[in-house]
């Protein structure tokens, strides 16, 4: 299976021009997952939760719109970040699409910094895609924080981690080694590139969009200040073997009987 991503830098507020810039540097992709990253469609760095809300859209919006018609063209599952509306919320979410439709949206868990102020919390459990033999789970940003998010992917069966992203703190891309190692999953964070200055915020992201291997190798790793676009070839049927030796199995040595119950 080939898998990869786009590393891009979204211009604010421009979805046009941000569509634009995927679409110019997928001409000649041949490949059968294609990450995009967190709220590429609007970039991140909103000053109200009115402006969020007037980039929102539903799942017959622009957004979905284009990652079907690029899905089309390039006959690739697509998974890329937008801003959510839902009745009367907003959620900085992801959808995925295949074979020409939507299948889904991811409506992140953990939000961050700020971020609390525009959106609601993700109000859905995690969920498996199969594409046709394939588990795909979707995570977005500052959920690779919390080992839960990625551990209940892996336990309902994933065998990629989709991971769109706008970071800004350093330590992620050496954690998704940790997070990948201990669930034996692939996982594919594109992040994007770029500074913006809005407000009383200045973030710079980070770049070092990263394809991680189930064995915590990094497959991939994308300059910190360019767009950039990568894909490599995984073995799927590695990320389904638990067994860490002849001893151990990383979901059967589990004592769950054991460890703390976050119900009481």
């Amino acid at each position: 299976m080939k898998v990869g991503y786009i590393q891009a830098s979204p211009i604010f507020g421009e979805k046009e021009k941000n569509f634009e810039q995927v679409k110019n540097l997928i001409s000649d992709i041949k490949a059968d997952l294609l990450v995009l990253p967190e709220l590429f469609t609007t970039g991140y760095t909103f000053t109200s939760k009115k402006e969020a809300e007037s980039f929102a859209e539903g799942l017959e919006g622009p957004t979905a719109y284009f990652l079907i018609e690029l899905s089309k063209k390039i006959n690739t599952t697509i998974v890329g970040g937008f801003v959510e509306k839902f009745k009367d919320e907003i959620f900085n979410s992801a959808m995925i699409v295949s074979r020409s439709e939507v299948l889904g949206v991811y409506r992140k868990l953990h939000l961050y910094n700020k971020e609390k102020l525009w959106f609601s919390p993700g109000n859905k459990p995690p969920k498996i895609y199969k594409i046709e033999d394939v588990n795909i789970g979707i995570m977005i940003c500052f959920d690779w924080i919390f080992p839960e998010t990625a551990r209940s992917l892996a336990l309902l069966g994933a065998d990629i981690i989709a991971h769109p992203a706008n970071l800004v703190l350093p330590y992620c891309q050496k954690a998704m080694v940790t997070r990948c190692l201990e669930n034996r999953v692939y996982a594919i964070t594109a992040n994007r590139v770029g500074e913006e200055k809005r407000g009383d915020d200045h973030f710079k992201f980070t770049g070092k969009s990263q394809i991680t291997s189930y064995n915590g190798g990094v497959l991939s790793s994308a300059p910190n200040n360019e767009i950039h676009v990568d894909f490599v070839d995984i073995d799927i049927t590695k990320a389904r073997d638990k067994n860490l030796n002849d001893y151990n199995n990383l979901f059967e040595d589990r004592h769950i009987e054991f460890y703390y119950n976050t119900d009481k």
